[in-house]
């Protein structure tokens, strides 16, 4: 195996598996948390292993004693109906994005049900992946007949209790995506979930919230969800998602829940958490772009898979997680983006239109899915 097939540490852990799946290249993976007090992998990371098993077909993986080191050979993909128990230390959203990358190059249409911790202070809830990513989705996969998300049951941390089924359909090849004026923001919308606490709590957050948002436009609606759990099962939690909407279709989403119990950490007030989720919904209308920063690397990568065209996407300054994402891409598919600063002009600066945009232009590598059964 040549040097470049082999990575050191436990950083950008499932973005090496999936782009190990995709590519078809088997990798080896040293040096996990040698130094930690608790080495090798953890309960998480074993999951979404197993997760990739159920995904794929034929994928062979080595762990050795210690859990340090892993030799990870991909299988192909298949989708189909899934179930999967995600482990409580990571919130479903730590799957959930990486099975959405893959969902459109199985063989079969993926259908997947996750339990475990939906909303939680780490990873992307699924609200926020519902509503940030389907609609970019959307644009590479042309008909979304079939696309679906439902949360069946909520889930906090540390317990967990939650539900989530996904759905998509299976493509031969994406479509190059164009997409470089955001527009202006049209309105603001939300969900308030509380889950085993009183009602109210969901109702302080969605008032704290508007009491900023309407400052800035007067189009602001957000709903309330309140789950009273099954059984002993799940743990109490609150939290909020905030979607902005813009005149050209785009989507940014910002989100915020409160401590989880027995954290250590004090217990959070509603009024603060609302007022926190409002505070970074505007953090990303100021850094402005096509997509928020949590749907950068999973847009990033579908435009390095599409058909051999440009495609062009504008985006607020890159996250590191998306910086260090294209240089795994480059690895694996050889892809350069050229990265573009948009200068603004006289009169966005008078209008302060947020900061400096990033347009980011690839040449797909014609990616097909050659395990898509022919209707």
């Amino acid at each position: 195996m040549s040097s470049s097939n082999i990575y050191q540490g436990s950083e950008s852990f499932r973005v090496r598996l999936v782009l190990s799946i995709l590519s078809g290249r088997p990798i080896r993976i040293v040096k996990i948390r040698t130094q930690d007090d608790n080495p090798g992998l953890h309960e998480y990371e074993a999951g979404f292993i197993r997760l990739l098993d159920k995904i794929t077909n034929g994928t062979k993986v080595e762990v050795n004693e210690t859990g340090t080191a892993i030799y990870f050979q991909p299988g192909l993909l298949v989708g189909g109906p899934i179930e999967h128990d995600c482990s409580c230390q990571r919130g479903i959203g730590y799957y959930l994005e990486s099975a959405m990358q893959l969902a459109p190059f199985c063989k079969k249409p993926l259908k997947i049900v996750l339990r475990g911790v939906t909303n939680d202070q780490v990873d992307p809830s699924v609200d926020a992946l519902k509503c940030g990513f389907f609609p970019i989705l959307r644009r590479f996969v042309v008909d979304d007949e079939g696309l679906d998300m439902k949360i069946n049951r909520r889930g906090a941390p540390p317990l967990g209790g939650g539900e989530v089924f996904f759905s998509c359909p299976v493509r031969k090849q994406l479509r190059p995506l164009q997409f470089l004026d955001p527009g202006l923001i049209k309105r603001i919308r939300g969900t308030a979930y509380a889950v085993q606490v009183s009602p109210a709590m969901a109702n302080r957050m969605v008032e704290s919230a508007k009491g900023l948002l309407l400052k800035v436009i007067s189009d602001v609606f957000i709903t309330t969800d309140h789950r009273k759990g099954v059984g002993k099962k799940g743990s109490p939690g609150y939290g909020i998602v905030l979607i902005a909407e813009t005149t050209k279709g785009a989507f940014l989403v910002a989100e915020s829940s409160s401590n989880p119990i027995n954290s250590g950490k004090p217990p959070s007030v509603p009024e603060d958490i609302g007022l926190e989720a409002a505070n970074r919904l505007l953090q990303e209308i100021y850094r402005g772009g096509c997509v928020d920063s949590n749907c950068q690397s999973s847009t990033l990568l579908f435009m390095a898979l599409c058909q051999k065209d440009v495609s062009k996407i504008m985006t607020g300054p890159l996250s590191p997680y998306t910086i260090k994402f294209l240089r795994t891409l480059r690895d694996f598919f050889g892809t350069q983006f050229k990265v573009e600063t948009k200068q603004r002009s006289h009169e966005e600066e008078d209008l302060r239109t947020g900061c400096d945009k990033v347009i980011l232009t690839c040449i797909g590598v014609g990616y097909t899915n050659l395990s898509k059964t022919v209707a």
